[in-house]
């Protein structure tokens, strides 16, 4: 059984190595921004405004119940539930 728990703690990547691979990768990310800072200001604004569109087209589908501005979405929120409670003439 202790066999299986130190194979376990080992799978979890927990070891010193893991030290060794994030100090890596944060020299590497530093010497990366510093040298190609001014290519990468120049499209800024670019990835601004695609990040806005990406975020739009993403925002919010999941669930229109606590919405309630879009109708006509088969009953979900908005004016679809005022029609049934009317009495019919």
């Amino acid at each position: 059984m202790s066999a299986d728990h130190t194979h376990r703690q080992h799978a979890s990547g927990g070891g010193p190595l893991r030290w060794v691979f994030w100090g890596f990768v944060l020299v590497a990310a530093f010497f990366l921004i510093s040298e190609h800072r001014a290519h990468v200001f120049q499209y800024l604004p670019i990835l601004l405004l695609l990040g806005c569109a990406v975020m739009h087209l993403f925002h919010g589908h999941g669930s229109q119940d606590g919405h309630g501005g879009h109708g006509g979405h088969g009953g979900h929120g908005g004016h679809a539930g005022k029609e049934s409670d009317e009495p019919k003439r």
